[in-house]
């Protein structure tokens, strides 16, 4: 199996400059992946899409995708050229992380729909369609829905590679969704989706999967791992939304544990204090370290 390594990046206009340096940094230090939180009504917060245009622009190798994007506050055919337009401008180094909207007063102030999560799902499926459909050049996307429709829209532009649609699922319904239509699970960080929970959520999408007469194998599964990784060893205890404060490799002994054990294929790290030394651990150490033991499984 191929294992994919990451880091996540708050999108905090304190320090946009130290964000575009990291990014540059984890991209020299080869990682594969970086995510981009993405909080439209956060006021310290800078507009997603906007900084990962400029991350892109900064580097030449590493995958950046929105971790996750809000599907409310910004609707499927904005995301779908959006995305389409940043796979283009870097050589195919976009993926689409999407969310159906957990923060729904949050939504709401801002201007967004007042939905259920049961709204949601529905208006996550409807958007999916969309956005695959408008990546079709020469396509006519007709869809009748109860939140999101398109009446004959031609689709395009392509994007410059088959971008993945990574759902940030939680719940039961969600998990089963993603198993259904998604081409992978952003897996909630433990504050929203604790970490005993984490087997069985993908139990659940791989059910889901077969049932829809998919693989289970095609479905990326993306461990999202908030801590520290710190000098000494610690203890360490995979259990409610505890960070993981550990050593090198007691951190790769986890990721190990979570790809043969737990099912995930891609780990990306949430520093509690995101500097270039964390990230450069992360890369160094921690990255090295956990692709040995894997290649021992």
């Amino acid at each position: 199996m191929s294992y994919r390594f990451g880091v996540q990046l708050a999108p905090s206009t304190d320090d946009l400059s130290g964000i575009r340096e990291l990014a540059r940094l984890a991209d020299r230090e080869g990682l594969d992946l970086l995510g981009v939180q993405d909080h439209p009504y956060a006021g310290g917060l800078a507009d997603t899409f906007s900084l990962i245009a400029t991350l892109l622009a900064d580097t030449t190798q590493i995958r950046i995708f929105p971790d996750v994007a809000s599907l409310p506050l910004r609707g499927p055919g904005v995301i779908a050229k959006a995305a389409a337009t940043l796979d283009l401008l870097s050589g195919g180094r976009f993926e689409l992380g999407l969310g159906a909207g957990g923060y729904r007063q949050a939504i709401t102030a801002f201007g967004g729909p007042d939905r259920t999560a049961g709204q949601n799902q529905v208006a996550l499926e409807e958007a999916v369609e969309i956005i695959r459909g408008l990546w079709r050049p020469g396509a006519s996307v007709r869809v009748t829905g109860e939140h999101y429709s398109m009446a004959g829209v031609h689709g395009g532009p392509a994007p410059a590679h088959p971008i993945g649609i990574w759902l940030g699922s939680v719940g039961p319904k969600a998990l089963a969704q993603t198993g259904r239509i998604a081409d992978g699970w952003a897996a909630p960080i433990p504050h929203y989706l604790p970490y005993e929970k984490w087997r069985e959520s993908q139990d659940i999408i791989d059910q889901a999967a077969i049932e829809a007469g998919r693989q289970p194998s095609d479905i990326t599964r993306i461990a999202q791992l908030v801590g520290h990784i710190t000098d000494a060893p610690g203890e360490v205890v995979l259990r409610g939304e505890a960070p993981i404060r550990a050593s090198a490799g007691q951190w790769a002994e986890v990721i190990a544990h979570l790809a043969t054990e737990v099912g995930f294929d891609s780990f990306v790290y949430w520093p509690e204090h995101a500097d270039a030394a964390q990230l450069t651990a992360w890369a160094r150490e921690v990255v090295p370290a956990a692709r040995v033991l894997l290649d021992k499984e």
